[in-house]
């Protein structure tokens, strides 16, 4: 992984390709559908067991480290079968699904050593897995960012339209959810990753010993958890960095958008399996884990507001000075209509954050000044792209990494230890599952 922490959608096809045929009865390769724009979805499957385990890797374009664990659990099963045997599963891992998203990402998080911003940190400061990581570079959060692509909401095939939306369901989404019904699987793991800030689980259903198991490996690994995640904020925190479902939970996933969506991970339960998200951060912020108690939960939330709301104005004073500019390639308009989405979410987020209780912890408060930031920051990436890398937005762009970088002291983990997060939290649920 010299040069770059994560392989290209072709280089991880092409590595699956290889280690199916130096063990062509170990592991399995099949397509089963195709994207929007005919690429096909790749299933490895490794084992002949009569009961399924289902991993899903790359539902968003901005997050590849699912396809790295994916791949490198399907070598570890071809070296050592016993560790699969011994579940009497079949585990099969969809690679990407969403293919075309992953290939207008291009190549993630390129930053060479040297190039940093102050506060990210260089490779295994502080961290497990220095040496287990000498050759991987450590990219920055400018470089991630110069590069970065995240779909519209309505365009993320892992969360289909409910039923009485007119919009048509994605390709990739049907294909999910027929292979979901074809395999009926035990437990459904959905590989993520989190930008900045630290890991988290949710759970569709409590697991007996997951949660500690999970705290084991991110301690382990020196990953911090974070305290009260934001996502499924209608879910019931077990313990820090974990979230299950309740039995009385919601059946449909909404955004701030306002696109309501029954996610596969939901209609997976039809069957009675368990789905797992496993988030992974890139850089950690070690103040997400942080329990101790804000004093005033109310200023916290309305400062981060108003970080939120006064950078989306910022962006659109911003492309507003730019003139009227229309995105033309089918790239330019896929990342003009995200960052437009993003710009137009601000008070719908903000009307979501003072309605709950959040900032109630400094690890709480921490996470919500990340994604105040991040919000934004994603917006004005995109919009740099969409028109044709405007110099004011590659301003706006680096001076916001920069500083999301600076106030939390973000720590790139090596993808050996995002990957190994992944791996040990999901051969430990499976176990416990089957």
């Amino acid at each position: 992984m010299r040069g770059t922490p994560y392989p290209t959608l072709g280089e991880l096809l092409r590595r699956a390709r290889a280690t199916v045929a130096a063990r062509p009865g170990a592991l399995r390769l099949r397509a089963v559908g195709t994207s929007r724009a005919g690429r096909p979805l790749w299933l490895l499957s490794a084992g002949h067991g009569p009961r399924h385990i289902l991993t899903v890797a790359g539902a968003h374009a901005n997050e590849p480290v699912g396809g790295v664990t994916s791949l490198s659990l399907a070598e570890r099963f071809a070296r050592e079968p016993a560790l699969l045997q011994e579940s009497g599963c079949t585990w099969n891992f969809l690679l990407c699904l969403d293919p075309d998203g992953a290939s207008l990402a291009g190549r993630w998080l390129t930053g060479l050593p040297g190039e940093g911003l102050p506060g990210e940190g260089r490779l295994g400061e502080g961290l497990p897995g220095e040496g287990r990581a000498a050759a991987e570079a450590s990219p920055t959060l400018r470089g991630y960012y110069r590069r970065f692509y995240r779909p519209a909401f309505a365009a993320q095939p892992e969360f289909p339209p409910v039923t009485s939306d007119p919009r048509p369901v994605m390709p990739e989404s049907e294909a999910l959810v027929r292979l979901i019904d074809e395999l009926r699987p035990v437990v459904q793991f959905s590989l993520h990753g989190v930008e900045v800030g630290g890991s988290f689980l949710q759970l569709t259903r409590a697991v007996p010993g997951a949660a500690a198991a999970y705290r084991r490996i991110a301690a382990d690994l020196g990953i911090p958890l974070e305290h009260r995640p934001f996502d499924g904020m209608g879910w019931l925190a077990e313990s820090p960095g974990v979230l299950v479902l309740p039995d009385s939970g919601p059946t449909e996933e909404r955004d701030p958008s306002g696109f309501t969506s029954q996610a596969t991970w939901l209609y997976a339960m039809r069957h009675g399996t368990v789905s797992a998200v496993v988030e992974a951060p890139f850089w950690s912020v070690a103040g997400v884990s942080d329990p101790r108690p804000v004093a005033e939960p109310r200023r916290e939330v309305a400062e981060a507001s108003e970080i939120l709301l006064g950078r989306a104005k910022q962006l659109e004073a911003v492309v507003g000075e730019l003139g009227p500019r229309a995105p033309e390639t089918p790239e330019e308009i896929a990342h003009f209509t995200a960052a437009r989405e993003l710009m137009d979410i601000g008070p719908g987020v903000v009307d979501t954050w003072n309605s709950a209780e959040l900032a109630t912890t400094v690890g709480n408060a921490v996470s919500l000044g990340v994604a105040a930031r991040r919000i934004p920051l994603r917006a004005a990436a995109m919009m740099r792209q969409a028109l044709g890398g405007a110099p004011a937005l590659d301003t706006l762009v680096e001076a916001w990494a920069r500083e999301l970088a600076s106030t939390f002291d973000a720590r790139w983990v090596p993808v050996t230890d995002q990957t190994e997060l992944q791996i040990r939290t999901m051969l430990a649920l499976a176990r416990a599952l089957v």
